[in-house]
């Protein structure tokens, strides 16, 4: 079931997160976050913008959210989606579930943009961008230094009309 966060998915949501930090190279946060922290980032999004949980057997497996693209006005249309997955949920349609309901709520709020920012390489996070619509239109080379190694990253869009 794809719901709006709360508070109490904090924790959950620090636990599949933390995973990506401390262990891969897909987020460039090199420091493992709390649970007051994604509150905080929570509080600091829901009133523009939709933070999802994918709830399963009431456990939490999954999340999706957007946040403002650029600070300049002009780019008040266009958001940068963000989706994360339990490990035991990759490849079991709970990324396509988040990131259609997603897309939903950002076209009812008359978002026209929505950009995806994918640390390469990563083809599952790849596939599920085509599947939905989104299209590369860039990538850029070595931007990121994370567990010994230099990251590109692709940038994935998708025009809601």
């Amino acid at each position: 079931m794809v719901r709006p966060a709360t508070a109490a998915d904090a924790p959950a949501i620090c636990r599949i997160y933390n995973h990506y930090i401390e262990t891969t190279r897909i987020t460039f946060e090199e420091t493992p976050i709390t649970a007051e922290e994604v509150m905080a980032r929570i509080s600091s999004v829901i009133t523009n913008y939709p933070w999802l949980v994918c709830e399963e057997g009431g456990r939490v497996i999954g999340y999706a959210y957007a946040t403002r693209w650029k600070e300049r006005s002009a780019y008040r249309y266009s958001v940068e989606a963000g989706i994360y997955l339990d490990r035991e949920s990759i490849g079991k349609g709970t990324g396509t579930a988040l990131l259609t309901r997603l897309i939903h709520e950002l076209r009812e709020r008359k978002i026209h943009s929505i950009i995806s920012g994918i640390a390469l390489p990563n083809p599952a996070s790849i596939a599920l961008c085509e599947k939905l619509g989104f299209v590369k239109i860039g990538q850029f080379k070595e931007v990121g230094f994370k567990l010994g190694q230099w990251v590109d990253v692709g940038y994935w869009e998708l025009i809601l009309r």
